[in-house]
């Protein structure tokens, strides 16, 4: 009876059985059961059944989860029951993740009342993508200069501790946090699942990513480095308000479907919950050491000494010039079109070694790539500069003076010595741009440069203001000289 009570039995259905033989319809009944209509394994995998086995013991049931993540949006309904979730995302929005304390009683006792470092990354969920993961983001930055893959947004966040960003890490953040506190991180995640897909015509699915948090608690020198948990979800991001249309057409055709189809898939839930996994294996990520930024003990830069001395190595620097050479290998062919932002386009040139794209006319370049991005590859192969719209040149006061006193103790024996500038290129001919620049060279966070003053007549500060800066000559040169900032821990620097 309970297998009757399943059969899709209509009026017509019923009458006509009525008028069969007896043993006919039993052998009609057999004949369905036998063709596997009903296994056992579609029953089992019902959600009804799906729940009562997770009801029972685990033999993971012991293991410790101290900490729960959760990730305040919702999940996709075309997902089906045995696959991971997956959450879509607006390009740029903030969204709250709830760092939640899920320990027991009694467990890891060495963490009450002390705070332990979270690390949220965003990294690549397909494994092909993640073997070229460096070179994906370096071409996203060149594609994005001077903005970050993941950020915090500080204001809206609850509970968080010492926020940091490294400069060299976009897709990474960090954070100290007390497990017995209300924890709330919100954070933006700013490139596209298609930035990383091939251009075709149009229409291209994008790549999921995943968001990954890492927690690690105080070792016995003070520094976070013994891993206590991580968990990580899957998502697709997409431009303002993509994500809220992409949810509403995934509801939509699930709407449309079958209730026998609706029932293998997921339903969609109003939040995430980030599932357990491996630690990051990236150790780079995982110290205690301090952000780059100011010396504590001096005034001054962490820049090359520029003593003009034989063993004296200059800290590398990128050639303002990045001119493709004939003697290029193809992998050399490569990096080079990622730097200069052509990655859409490296899976084209594989094969192409440095003098078969140098060889390429303005028109085969054009067929090849389109009228946009051709036209600007074949302005950089041919290494078309465009000049800067001012040029300024900085030195560091702390290695002037000690230059100078070196000639002076020493009279004519230190007559060859000379004073190392740096040279910044501007272009939009703002403060913000400034900073921007003083910090890339100096190789330190924006945010710990406090204000920019310019040293006027009778040695009063000046604000650096856009204005101003648009009032400078070009090629003019700066000693820089630096000041602690009393309401914070950056600094002020001062332009002589």
């Amino acid at each position: 009876m309970a297998w009757a009570l399943k059969l899709p039995l209509t009026d017509e259905v019923i009458e006509s059985g009525l008028a069969q033989d007896f043993d006919a319809s039993l052998s009609g009944i057999g004949q369905e059961l036998g063709a596997g209509a009903y296994s056992m394994s579609d029953v089992l995998a019902l959600p009804i059944f799906k729940q009562e086995e997770s009801s029972l013991p685990s033999e993971n049931e012991n293991m410790i989860l101290p900490f729960q993540y959760v990730l305040c949006a919702p999940t996709s309904p075309a997902v089906k029951l045995h696959d991971e979730t997956l959450t879509y995302l607006n390009q740029g929005q903030s969204y709250e993740i709830r760092m939640l304390d899920n320990r027991k009683i009694g467990e890891l006792p060495e963490i009450t009342g002390k705070m332990v470092k979270s690390i949220i990354r965003v990294v690549f969920h397909d494994r092909r993508l993640q073997y070229t993961e460096h070179q994906q983001l370096e071409g996203w930055r060149w594609n994005r200069p001077g903005d970050r893959i993941l950020d915090l947004d500080i204001p809206m966040s609850v509970g968080i501790v010492d926020p940091r960003a490294n400069p060299t890490q976009l897709n990474t953040v960090e954070f100290l946090w007390d497990p017995s506190k209300r924890t709330s991180v919100f954070i933006q995640v700013h490139c596209i699942s298609t930035e990383f897909t091939m251009r075709k015509h149009g229409g291209e699915k994008g790549v999921p990513f995943r968001v990954q948090i890492d927690t690690f608690k105080e070792n016995e020198n003070e520094e976070y480095t013994e891993h206590l948990h991580s968990a990580s979800c899957q998502i697709k991001v997409f431009k303002p308000k993509g994500a809220d249309r992409k949810q509403k057409t995934d509801r939509e055709k699930m709407e449309k479907r079958a209730p026998q189809e609706k029932e293998k898939y997921q339903p969609s839930y109003e939040t995430t919950i980030l599932t357990e996994c491996s630690p990051w294996p990236e150790a780079t990520y995982v110290n205690n050491s301090p952000s780059p930024g100011f010396n504590n003990t001096h005034n001054s830069f962490p820049v090359a000494e520029g003593n003009g001395s034989p063993n004296h190595q200059p800290e590398p620097v990128v050639p303002a010039i990045d001119n493709l050479l004939p003697s290029a290998t193809p992998q050399d062919a490569q990096q080079w079109l990622l730097r200069n932002r052509f990655s859409p386009f490296c899976r084209l040139f594989t094969n192409f070694s440095g003098a078969d794209l140098l060889k390429l006319t303005r028109e085969d370049v054009i067929q090849i790539c389109g009228p946009a991005d051709g036209i600007r590859l074949f302005n950089a192969l041919k290494g078309r500069v465009v000049r800067p719209r001012l040029t300024i040149y900085v030195c560091q006061e702390s290695q002037q003076t000690r230059e100078q006193q070196v000639k002076h103790e020493n009279g004519d024996a230190a007559i060859n010595t000379f004073f190392v500038y740096h040279a910044i290129y501007l272009e939009e001919l703002t403060a913000a741009e400034l900073t921007e620049k003083l910090a890339q060279l100096f190789n330190i966070s924006p945010r710990q440069i406090s204000q920019i003053f310019k040293q006027g007549p009778t040695g009063i500060h000046v604000l650096v203001s856009d204005e101003m800066i648009q009032n400078f000559q070009d090629e003019v040169c700066f000693v820089l000289d630096t000041m602690k900032d009393d309401t914070n821990d950056g600094y002020h620097i001062i332009l002589k």
